[in-house]
């Protein structure tokens, strides 16, 4: 099992947009195989590259009972009905802040062998999918906060050990 360094709030790698991945070779299969093996743990829903240092379209998710992974994800669709749900991440422990999301959504991407799939999801898994493609975007949830819950999450992330202040 190999579980790569986190990447925390304030690398700048987090807020950088990731490129596509246009080689398919036992690189991109230890990227992936390392994305599954750090989200294997309880309660990890997913891990995008860049949280692991690596600027590249791929993300994994673990949700109810769901595992896998999407190289070079899009979403192509979001409901219109959303709900205000509590998010976390890997990136920014210990913090959790209500968050807008659709309730539904579906990512299309590739494989390892770079043939299309598919993966819709509803609630949770939506949620996920959503939070993980905003990572390749160079976004974080935090960015997608109602402001005074953004003011609360900047002035409590900054008090973290884990911060990454440079």
């Amino acid at each position: 099992m190999a579980m790569r360094e986190l990447r925390y709030f304030g690398d700048p790698v987090l807020k950088t947009v990731c490129d596509p991945v246009t080689t398919f070779d036992k690189k991109i299969e230890a990227l992936v195989k390392d994305l599954l093996d750090s989200v294997e743990p309880e309660g990890r829903a997913g891990l995008a590259a860049p949280q692991i240092g690596v600027g590249l379209r791929v993300f994994s998710y673990d949700v109810g009972g769901l595992t896998g992974y999407v190289i070079n994800p899009e979403i192509v669709s979001l409901s219109e009905e959303t709900h205000e749900i509590g998010e976390g991440c890997l990136s920014v422990p210990e913090l959790w802040f209500p968050t807008v999301r659709a309730k539904h959504a579906v990512v299309r991407g590739v494989d390892l062998r770079n043939e299309p799939i598919e993966v819709e999801g509803v609630d949770v898994l939506a949620q996920c999918l959503q939070h993980e493609t905003d990572h390749l975007d160079g976004k974080l949830y935090l960015d997608r906060l109602a402001s005074d819950h953004k003011k609360q999450a900047l002035r409590e992330a900054r008090g973290k050990d884990w911060f990454w202040n440079r």
